[in-house]
């Protein structure tokens, strides 16, 4: 089957159709994405504003009408942070239903870090042992370890690269005195999830999900994404710790001629390095695995496994519905 997920995060809207079915590895068959920081159309009440709104709802509209197009049989729509911790979060996402049909199912923090953990186990497999998996989004950071499939400890802190940025980086180069506060800020509010995970015992495998540690650890020298995802790409505390006082003064512009990092990304960059320096020392963790699947594929991945159970499947009429067209 053409399975479509549609993923609102706090950095970008992205679409992604794979073709699969039970048992088999999603291969990606198309995307389409738009850089949207939904972070940043937040006012001083914390809602997301008309133009946020509006650049949401056209982003859903044309993905819907590419996947009907790709001929996509089944569509999983969510969101995470960015709508979650928004003051009108409710009444976006009921809009968002209302001018397009598309019902976006809210992810929780801890869902997030679940779904991701579960497609890092799929990746890895049972032989990588007890995994502690990283993962740095626009509006917030995961955390998740467990021995099985499923995180025994999953969770979620507000410390996304957009969201610290946009509230502690004012200036281009930030000034030293803005990033020491942040970084007592980072390790404020990463202490007491940390030591939640303290008597969990220690990770064979530590894996780093999301753009952020992938950009991060193409800088310090892992291969390129041309290379493919088999490619085992790692991130040293010490290239990391290197890199983020190198980033701290740089421009964004300057920034922009370092491997791997896109506009989009540029800005957050020595955000979301502090974030994960910090991580990494707290955890006591050397170096990290790059791992390719994160939130998206663990969806996809959990509804294949539905599939399993529940035998060959239709569309539902929900979803037939959202795939057929325009609305009137």
């Amino acid at each position: 089957m053409r399975l479509g997920v549609l993923d609102i995060g706090s950095n970008t809207v992205h679409l992604l159709l794979v073709d699969a079915h039970p048992g088999a590895q999603p291969v990606p068959f198309a995307s389409h994405k738009r850089p949207l920081s939904l972070v940043q159309y937040l006012d001083g009440d914390g809602n997301i504003s008309e133009e946020g709104q509006r650049e949401l709802i056209d982003f859903v509209q044309e993905a819907r009408a590419f996947a009907s197009r790709h001929k996509a049989e089944d569509l999983l729509s969510f969101c995470t942070s960015a709508i979650r911790e928004s003051t009108n979060g409710i009444a976006v996402l009921d809009r968002v239903k209302t001018e397009t049909t598309v019902t976006l199912e809210e992810l929780s923090g801890r869902d997030e870090a679940s779904m991701t953990f579960f497609a890092v186990r799929r990746w890895y497999g049972w032989g990588a042992g007890p995994i502690l998996d990283l993962d740095i989004g626009g509006g917030s950071f995961e955390m998740a370890y467990g021995h099985d499939e499923l995180p025994e400890l999953a969770t979620s802190v507000p410390l996304g690269a957009s969201r610290i940025t946009r509230d502690w980086l004012e200036n281009d180069p930030p000034s030293a005195k803005s990033i020491k506060e942040l970084r007592r800020y980072i390790r404020s509010t990463l202490k007491p999830a940390v030591r939640q995970f303290n008597d969990l015992g220690r990770a064979n495998l530590v894996a780093g999900t999301s753009k952020t540690f992938r950009s991060l650890a193409r800088i310090a020298g892992a291969a390129p994404s041309g290379a493919g995802p088999y490619v085992r790409r790692e991130l040293r505390a010490t290239d990391l710790g290197i890199w983020t006082q190198r980033i701290s003064a740089m421009t964004v512009e300057d920034r922009l001629h370092l491997p791997g990092v896109s506009d989009a990304r540029a800005k957050q960059l020595l955000g979301g390095a502090l974030v994960a320096e910090a991580a990494l020392e707290l955890f006591n963790v050397k170096k990290i695995r790059i791992c390719p699947w994160a939130l998206r594929e663990g969806l996809i991945l959990r509804r294949l496994d539905q599939l399993v159970f529940a035998g060959p499947l239709d569309p539902a009429p929900h979803v037939a519905a959202k795939l057929a067209g325009p609305p009137n």
